[in-house]
């Protein structure tokens, strides 16, 4: 066993972190520093400083940040400037809360000199390597900590046991047979895995949504939103400019009122299975139609097949906690580079689950109305232009297919 002198824990203050704390104290006999990041779950924080200090952890060792700002400035914005989609629908609403995570944890173990981490992700789920990724890529020597790889707490009913011998309180939910579902949420998204889940036949039940209602039971009137961008960012709705993490909760309240941004999945995990889960997401649902629908008129069409070329490749290295490799750092400059002219202004339409594209304008617009129109063109376009256009694009198939004859007739 490693030698730990003081271990900075990603704490929520829930029975797993709880369990955690406690078992760091009897396993390694270290000082613990506790840090709870708010990145807008909408829950309330302070007690999880109440549990920390019930546990005898000194105040100073007790973080408990608001992180909305950064997350959406740092983490969402760039991710959305490159239309990240994983396995063709997911927005990866947990995987881009983990670098931060990770970042803010090493910041501050290096504040409070503690030579160690610590994370409540278990051994089958894709989050233990987001979040040891992270850690190694910004301080290589720390060590890690991973209780659900090396103790014997495996099952709910040995974890509540422990709990219970040990004087950690305990929700009644989960003295009744535990909530319904694992959920995680942030300001992108909230997601739902586990129990009644972990049959794909299974249908979801209405009542396990929390941000949206059913597009059935949405308004019946559309609502039409105005957004604007600049260098691929959303600056302001409707006119008001906010700060980023505020665009995103207007963003989530609109698309939640109208149904917006339910996803039922089976994804690929990295660690070798399947996993279902139900995934809310309505901020970034519409933020990703409007960011293509302003994209539409100010990227060189190349540069947008480029785009769409390398957005995969792009989603993979943030699904599978490459954040803060040189890849991804590399991939982000080149994106960030296309969104220097997509700047103005996208109307969207929200109808009972549904996001589309109303008008886009821009002061870049590539969009040649002159040269696009159906009428008279006053020359502007010489049609006559793509005759030889197309018989060069056609050379190597015409020669393919006299070689074909060719052979045939021998």
């Amino acid at each position: 066993m490693a030698d730990i002198n003081k271990v900075v824990l990603a704490y929520s203050g829930g029975l797993d972190t709880s369990v955690i704390l406690k078992w760091l104290q009897d396993t390694y006999h270290c000082e613990i520093v506790t840090f709870t990041a708010d990145l807008g779950q909408g829950e309330e924080l302070e007690p999880a400083r109440a549990k920390a200090l019930q546990f005898g952890i000194k105040p100073e060792n007790i973080f408990i940040d608001d992180l909305r700002e950064e997350f959406v400035r740092d983490f969402v914005f760039p991710m959305f400037r490159a239309n990240t989609v994983y396995e063709g629908e997911y927005l990866l609403g947990t995987s881009i809360a983990r670098p931060l995570i990770a970042k803010r944890q090493i910041e501050i173990a290096r504040m409070t000199g503690a030579d160690s981490v610590s994370h409540g992700a278990t051994g089958k789920g894709n989050d233990q390597v987001r979040f040891e990724l992270g850690y190694y890529a910004l301080e290589p020597g720390i060590k890690v900590i991973a209780p659900w790889r090396e103790w014997d707490l495996l099952s709910r009913e040995k974890l509540l046991a422990y709990a219970e011998k040990n004087g950690i309180p305990v929700d009644m939910k989960h003295k009744q047979g535990g909530a319904p579902y694992s959920m995680d949420a942030n300001l992108l998204h909230i997601s739902f895995e586990g129990r009644h889940l972990e049959d794909p036949n299974a249908q979801a039940e209405e009542s396990m949504w929390r941000w949206t209602v059913s597009p059935e039971k949405a308004p019946d009137q559309a609502e039409e939103i105005d957004l604007e961008f600049a260098k691929g960012d959303l600056i302001a709705i409707d006119g008001k400019r906010l700060k980023p993490h505020e665009l995103l909760a207007k963003l989530n309240e609109l698309g939640g009122k109208h149904g917006i941004g339910r996803l039922d999945l089976v994804e690929n995990r990295f660690v070798g299975m399947k996993s279902r889960g139900c995934y809310e997401t309505p901020g970034g649902t519409i933020l990703l139609k409007a960011h293509r629908g302003i994209e539409s008129i100010t990227l060189d069409r190349e540069v947008a097949h480029l785009k769409d070329d390398l957005m995969p490749r792009y989603a993979s290295l943030i699904y599978n906690g490459y954040w803060w490799a040189p890849e991804r750092v590399a991939l982000q400059t080149l994106i960030d580079h296309t969104q220097e002219m997509v700047n103005g202004f996208v109307k969207v339409k929200l109808y009972k689950g549904s996001v589309s594209v109303l008008s886009r304008n821009s002061s870049n617009t590539l969009f040649d109305q002159n040269i696009a129109t159906f009428d008279d063109d006053g020359g502007a376009y010489n049609q006559a232009d793509a005759g030889g256009f197309i018989k060069l694009n056609a050379l190597r198939m015409r020669i393919a297919e006299i070689a074909r004859r060719k052979r045939i007739t021998k």
